[in-house]
């Protein structure tokens, strides 16, 4: 089992309204809430961009300018911090995702690694948004990874079911990646649940020795999760792109606070958390 957890913090996500919700948009409110999470112990950054003109920042951009405003104003706040980018877009064109690669040369990205029907059902019997599909063939995910690798990114496999997480084996075998990182996407409505129980049959499926974390959607009812994670050797993450709930049930201000119940996590679990070297070395092991 690794000594130290990696923390992760998710700054912010795709759509969640910021006049609804405690989520950064503009380059200085992504930089000071990075801080906050940095200080409370995380090392990488997983960051989405938006749009910047008001009133739009409910919406994503992949204006690279964006992007690298947004990851400029991290880099200055949090000296040493990992850049996670995300890459989902739905739609075969990707375009988008590898302009701001290209931009910004993280040193991690999200490679969504399998298709998902993306369902959600409000309490009252209708759908929460019209029923989608996260579409990431295999040539997707092919594209993602050869522009990945040309700017140095370490793909971080984004699983959803269980389906995937044993795909991602099968682009191993094809040549198509090597040395996988999971990233185990539990709470989706219509994914794998977020189910401590689960976990271990996850990590059974990944190829062994591969580094894996958790991401846990949902309310305070992730945290048995993230327990267990912490607790079977697995990375670690939250922010406010996962969950607005603090393990007590209280609403968190921001990802600072998550990030210091995260950290508590881990130093419970006998984990001491990784610094953004510590981490670096983790991911090229």
């Amino acid at each position: 089992m690794n000594d130290k957890a990696v923390l992760t913090c998710a700054l912010t996500g795709v759509l969640t309204d910021p006049q609804q919700h405690p989520v950064p948009v503009t380059p200085d409110e992504m930089a000071r809430s990075a801080r906050e999470a940095f200080d409370a112990g995380a090392s990488i950054m997983h960051v989405h961009f938006r749009r910047q003109e008001p009133g739009l920042g409910h919406l994503p951009s992949w204006d690279p300018e964006v992007a690298a405003a947004v990851t400029d104003a991290i880099r200055a706040a949090c000296p040493g911090v990992i850049i996670n980018m995300t890459t989902g877009v739905i739609g075969a064109d990707v375009s988008g995702p590898l302009a701001c690669l290209a931009r910004i040369r993280p040193e991690v990205a999200a490679a969504n690694a399998g298709s998902l029907n993306y369902l959600k059902v409000r309490s009252k019997g209708a759908w929460a948004w019209p029923p989608m599909v996260f579409d990431n063939p295999v040539e997707k995910v092919e594209a993602m990874l050869v522009a990945m690798k040309a700017v140095g990114a370490r793909p971080e496999f984004e699983c959803f079911d269980v389906g995937i997480v044993r795909s991602v084996g099968l682009y191993v075998d094809v040549g198509l990646t090597e040395d996988p990182d999971y990233n185990f996407v539990m709470g989706v409505a219509s994914g794998m649940p977020a189910d401590p129980e689960l976990l271990p049959l996850l990590v059974r499926y990944a190829r062994p020795g591969s580094t894996w974390q958790v991401t846990a959607i949902g309310r305070q009812d992730v945290w048995p999760l993230h327990r267990r994670a912490a607790e079977l050797g697995g990375h670690l993450r939250t922010g406010v792109e996962d969950t607005f709930y603090l393990p007590g049930g209280e609403k968190a201000a921001g990802n600072g606070a998550l990030v210091e119940a995260l950290a508590r996590v881990a130093r419970e679990a006998g984990r001491e958390v990784a610094s953004p070297d510590e981490a670096r070395a983790l991911m090229r092991r």
